[in-house]
């Protein structure tokens, strides 16, 4: 994910709206009591979600892999006053982690917290969605995708993070290429090819695809 200098990081991190002393506990709970936290959100990452949502002011967003909660929360701040976040996970080993934060964040009310496999609970699910952000296992990107493209509201937004898979995205294709990358890779051709959206990729931490359905 280390795309551009500390130095760099740092200075964008200085010139970007602080996180609040909730986000900083979520983000010190998760690098000390979870596995693989970089799998956090994180400062820039974090608040871009939040201006984003923000800016679409949307009713009912839908986040495709909860983690510890922290996008979860950025983007529910930016809910309209009546927004619903339904934000999906199979891990339920973080639950009484995740619903803490929820609560302390003061929006539990407006955050619908499932636990369960995705690919199942996406077709039960009745809701139109203004905003979906993707953050969950990469083999099955494309299936969220094609899952929830028909949900999305005209002039709704989808997001996916990690589509920069760390700069794997780079390699030679005459190389051999590992699932997880060429499932990014995949996804990534596909977005850039579907009629339906207008998108762009922004370099930000791991990547995040940006689609906005015509």
């Amino acid at each position: 994910m280390e795309f551009i200098s500390e130095q760099l990081q740092n200075y964008c991190e200085e010139h970007t709206s602080p996180e609040d002393e909730l986000l900083q506990l979520i983000s010190r709970e998760t690098h000390a009591k979870v596995l693989m936290p970089r799998m956090l959100s994180g400062h820039l990452q974090g608040k871009t979600l939040e201006l984003f949502t923000k800016m679409q002011n949307p009713k009912t967003v839908l986040e495709i892999g909860t983690y510890t909660g922290y996008s979860a929360i950025c983007m529910a701040r930016g809910l309209s006053k009546d927004g619903r976040l339904i934000t999906l996970d199979k891990n339920d080993e973080l639950e009484d982690m995740v619903r803490g934060f929820f609560e302390k964040s003061g929006l539990s009310d407006q955050i619908d917290y499932k636990l369960g496999n995705a690919l199942d609970i996406i077709p039960e699910l009745n809701e139109t969605f203004d905003m979906v952000f993707i953050d969950a296992d990469k083999k099955n990107y494309i299936n969220y995708y094609n899952l929830i493209i028909d949900k999305v509201s005209k002039g709704g937004l989808i997001m996916a993070d990690n589509v920069l898979w760390s700069g794997k995205v780079l390699k030679d294709t005459s190389e051999k290429i590992d699932k997880d990358t060429k499932v990014i890779m995949d996804f990534n051709d596909m977005i850039q090819s579907d009629p339906r959206v207008e998108n762009v990729l922004f370099p930000i931490r791991d990547g995040i695809m940006m689609a906005r359905k015509l």
